[in-house]
Order: structure tokens, then sequence, then C-alpha cells
């Protein structure tokens, strides 16, 4: 046991760990450029930030109509409601799908991704740069616009607002929301990698995602946590009784402790990532049928 110990420290030594980081950041940012900077990321900027525009429309004209005006209390509901049902099922999740099923599929649609498969490097080392790099697109404009989306529910209400966010409960809502907001970049992002790996078209696969995340909450407690919101349920600062349809996304489950869903959820993406790793490896590309 010492010795095969041993001989996995050495050869762990021997590894060019410096090369290699080397090599996944500078494909990291050529990645972030052609994510953030293309005009085909244009419907990617309008999910994210379409809840914002409307909650400016919603503080201007309110701003001239107090008859219209909700209170704080109301506001809070709504950011929550946003955050809950827009954010984690449908903007995220959606604009997630466009960002990494891009970065594998996407180029081999385009016929350039096997410029990087006959380079120099590692295909693990590809993969996760081509992860970072979606992940780091994601939680930017996702974060922005929930960070947006925040300052404009709270900045109408003047002194009040500025009391509520930094002298009671705002300052910390806004950390959960932004951290639900990175988990559920990570998660999905890892996802929407490795299915963009094994289909041809990602966006049947993504349906059946869709569908599995919506009827999560009334699955056994053991299929619950192959699912990426059931853990970010668990994390919402203040929770949002559905309606109608809404109400099967808001079923009571069994309430886990917010560092426990935080691991858990660690522990998914890092399965699904070595599983990616394994998958790249073996992966062929056939221009003829792709």
């Amino acid at each position: 046991m010492a010795a095969n110990a041993n001989t996995l420290t050495n050869r762990l030594k021997q590894q060019p760990w410096g090369l290699w980081w080397l090599q996944a950041r500078r494909l990291t940012r050529i990645e972030v450029r052609r994510n953030l900077l293309s005009w085909r990321a244009s419907w990617i900027y309008f999910l994210a930030f379409v809840p914002a525009a409307i909650l400016l429309i919603h503080a201007v004209f309110d701003r001239f109509d107090s008859r219209n005006r909700l209170d704080m209390s109301d506001d809070t509901m709504v950011l929550a409601g946003i955050v809950q049902f827009y954010y984690i099922r449908l903007g995220v999740f959606f604009g997630c799908l466009g960002i990494y099923a891009r970065l594998i599929r996407g180029e081999m649609v385009e016929r350039s991704l096997h410029y990087y498969l006959l380079s120099p490097v590692r295909r693990e080392i590809l993969l996760l740069a081509k992860f970072a790099a979606g992940s780091f697109s994601a939680i930017l404009l996702f974060g922005s616009s929930i960070i947006a989306a925040f300052a404009l529910t709270y900045l109408p209400y003047g002194t009040a607002g500025h009391d509520f966010v930094f002298n009671g409960p705002g300052l910390a809502q806004l950390e959960a929301y932004l951290a639900i907001a990175v988990l559920a970049c990570l998660g999905y992002g890892a996802v929407f990698l490795l299915l963009s790996m094994i289909f041809r078209n990602p966006m049947p696969a993504a349906m059946l995602v869709l569908g599995w995340e919506a009827i999560n909450p009334v699955l056994p407690s053991i299929l619950q946590k192959i699912s990426v919101a059931s853990y970010l349920r668990h994390l919402m600062p203040v929770s949002v009784p559905g309606d109608g349809i809404f109400a099967l996304l808001t079923v009571e489950t069994e309430p886990v402790p917010a560092w426990a869903a935080v691991f858990g959820l660690l522990v998914l993406i890092a399965v699904v990532l070595a599983y990616s790793c394994y998958r790249i490896r073996r992966l062929e590309i056939r221009y003829t049928t792709d």
C-alpha cells in the first residue's frame, strides 16, 4: 500500500501541471471572447436581462402613479418569484443550453473542433477549459442581471430600500440569489456540456431534462438527488408558494441544510464532469454524419 501511494505521488509530481495550467488559461480566454462577444449570444443577453428591463419599466411608471405602487414586502416576493420560477427554471436553463451546447457540438457543426483535437493539448484540459469559459460567461451574465434586478427592486424606495438592503435582510438575500445563480450555471452547464458530446442534437435531451426538473419534487428522495433544481430549492432565502401549474415546482420536500445542498450539487457536478472527461477521450468526429 505504501509503495503504491509513493508511486502515485511520484507520477503526480512528474506531470506538467504548469504547462496544463497555461494551456487552460489561454483556451479559456479564447472561449470567453467567443461566448460574450458573438452576435449569436444576443438572445442569451435577452434571457438574462429581460427581468431587469421589466422591473425598470415597473419602477419608472409606478414612480408617477402611486396607486399602482406595491409595498416592499410585495416587491420582495416578486423578486423571489423571478429567481425561483424564471431564472432557475427557464432563464439560466436555456441560457446555459445555448452557451454550453455550442462549446462542443457547435464546433462540430462548424467543423472547427478538429483543430483543437489535433493540437498538443490533452482532451481533458480542453474540456475543462471550455467548461470554465462557459461558466464564467454564464455567471457573469446572469449574476449581473440578478444584481440589476435586485437594485431596480429596492432603489425606488429610497432610504427605506437602503435600510432594507444594508441594515436588514436584503444583502443576505442578494448573496443567496447570487450563490443560487452560480450553482445553477455550474450544474446546468456540466449537464449540457455532456449532452452536447452524446447527442448530435442536444435539444430533445434538454427538454427531457427540463421535464425531469419539473416533476422532480414529487419523485422519491433518492431520485431527487439527480437534479440541479432540487438542490437549489433548499437555498432560496424567500420561498414563494406556487399557484396552478407552478404548484408542482414548489412541492414541500424534506428540508436539507444549505451546506448539504451545496455539497450535494458540487458532487453531482464533479461526477458529470468526470464522465465528460471520459467521454471526450473517446470522442470521434465524422463530418460526413455530424
